[in-house]
C-alpha cells in the first residue's frame, strides 16, 4: 500500500512513527492474543540518508563534533580497544576513496561546504568544517532518537511482562555510507540543515570515522562495508551477560535461528544457506559456516575459516588472515599465491552456482 505524502509542518518524524506503530501492534497483541507468542520486525530507516532530525535532538549533538573527524576517529578506536571489541591495528584513512557513485551536479547543489574525500580535517576551510560538523551532529541525532524510540518499544515489552522470555535482536544492514547525492524533494541550501527541505548525506569523511577500525564503506565488501553490529538480548535464553562472540555469522542465519527457537520445521524443499545461532548464544563453538561469500556491484569476497579473499571492483584480489588481522591492514596475497588461486576458484564456482539458481528461478 502506497502511503500518502506527509504534510510539511505536521510534526511527523519517521523514527517516532515506526516506534508508535510497533507499540500499537504489541498492545493489540497483549489485549487480544496474550496467550500466544509474537514476532515483530521493526525496521527503522534511521540513520539512512537524507539526514533529517528534530531540531532539539540536533542541538544536543552539534558541539561534540567540533574537533573534527580525525580526532573523533582516534577516540573511537581507543574506545573499541578498551572494550575489547576488535584487536589489531587501526586501518589507514584511504584519502583517495570517495562516494561509490559520483554526482558532480549534486555536489554543486550542496555547495562549497560539501567535500567528497576524507581529507585531513585541518586542511578543510572553515566553511567546510562547519558544514561537516553539522552533518555529523544530524547523523548522531538520528541515532540517539532511534535509541530512545527502541527504549519505548522495550518498555512496552516489559509492561506486557514478556521481558525475560523475549529475544530481542538488533542489527544494521551495512557499514557506514560514503554516499553523497540529492534525491527526492531536492536540497534547499537556505533551509536549516537537517530539516525536511534539505538533503544531506554522511559522506566519506564521517563514514571513515564511523567505521573504525575497519576499511571502506557501504557497498564495498571489505569489513567496513559488510561487518555490522549484532546484539542479542534474551534473559531467559542466554545466560551470558555483556559477552562478545567471535563466531562469524550472517543475516542468512536469522530465519533459521528464529524457526529453530520456535520449534518450527521450515517449509519447502530448498535448503536454507543459513544456520541457527542457538549454539553461538550458548558460547563460541564450532564455526556455523565453512565459508561465506559476497558479490555486490562488482565488489567480491570469500571467507573460508580465518582467511578472507576480497577485491573492490576492478582491483586485484587481496588476502587477509582475519584471526591475526581483523582490520585488513596486511595484504598477504603475494605471500600465498596458491591460496589466492584456490579461493578465487572457489569464489568463481559459488558465483556461477548462484547465477544458475537465479536463472532457474529458485
Amino acid at each position: 500500500v502506497k502511503l500518502s505524502p506527509v504534510k510539511r509542518g505536521s510534526g511527523y518524524y519517521g523514527t517516532i512513527a515506526v516506534a508508535d506503530a510497533a507499540i500499537s501492534h504489541l498492545k493489540d497483541h497483549a489485549d487480544n492474543h496474550a496467550n500466544k507468542p509474537f514476532f515483530h520486525y521493526v525496521a527503522f530507516a534511521a540513520p539512512h540518508f537524507p539526514l533529517h532530525a528534530l531540531p532539539e535532538d540536533i542541538a544536543r549533538c552539534v558541539d561534540r563534533y567540533a574537533g573534527g573527524w580525525d580526532q573523533i576517529r582516534n577516540q573511537r578506536w581507543k574506545k573499541v580497544q578498551e572494550l575489547g571489541i576488535v584487536r589489531g591495528m587501526l586501518s589507514s584513512v584511504e584519502k583517495e576513496i570517495g562516494p561509490p557513485y559520483h554526482f558532480p551536479k549534486h555536489l554543486e547543489i550542496l555547495g562549497p561546504g560539501e567535500i567528497n574525500r576524507p581529507l585531513a580535517w585541518d586542511t578543510l576551510t572553515r566553511e567546510q568544517q562547519v558544514f561537516q560538523q553539522t552533518k555529523m551532529a544530524i547523523h548522531a541525532a538520528m541515532i540517539e532518537r532511534m535509541d530512545k524510540e527502541i527504549g519505548r518499544i522495550l518498555q512496552q515489552i516489559r509492561a506486557m511482562d514478556a521481558w525475560e522470555n523475549t529475544l530481542v535482536i538488533f542489527l544494521s544492514d551495512n557499514g557506514a555510507s560514503a554516499e553523497i547525492m540529492v534525491r527526492g524533494d531536492g536540497h534547499d541550501p537556505k533551509a536549516s540543515a537537517g530539516s525536511a527541505p534539505t538533503y544531506l548525506c554522511l559522506g566519506p569523511g564521517w563514514s571513515t570515522t564511523c567505521n573504525p577500525p575497519f576499511r571502506r564503506h557501504k557497498t564495498w565488501v571489505h569489513e567496513g562495508g559488510c561487518a555490522t553490529p549484532f546484539i542479542a538480548h534474551w534473559p531467559a535464553g542466554i545466560k551470558a551477560r555483556n559477552a562478545l562472540r567471535g563466531t562469524p555469522a550472517h543475516v542468512i542465519d536469522l530465519a533459521p535461528t528464529l524457526l529453530d527457537l520456535a520449534g518450527v520445521t521450515p517449509p519447502g524443499k530448498v535448503p536454507s544457506p543459513g544456520r541457527s545461532l542457538r549454539p553461538t548464544f550458548a558460547g563460541d563453538g564450532e564455526a556455523l559456516h565453512k565459508e561465506l561469500w559476497w558479490l555486490h556491484e562488482g565488489h567480491r569476497a570469500l571467507r573460508q575459516g580465518d582467511w578472507k579473499l576480497v577485491a573492490a571492483k576492478g582491483d586485484p584480489w587481496e588476502l587477509y588472515n582475519l584471526a591475526r588481522d581483523r582490520t585488513e591492514t596486511r595484504n598477504l596475497a603475494d605471500r600465498h599465491p596458491e591460496r589466492v588461486r584456490a579461493l578465487e576458484k572457489r569464489w568463481q564456482s559459488m558465483a556461477a552456482s548462484f547465477r544458475e539458481a537465479l536463472a532457474d528461478g529458485k
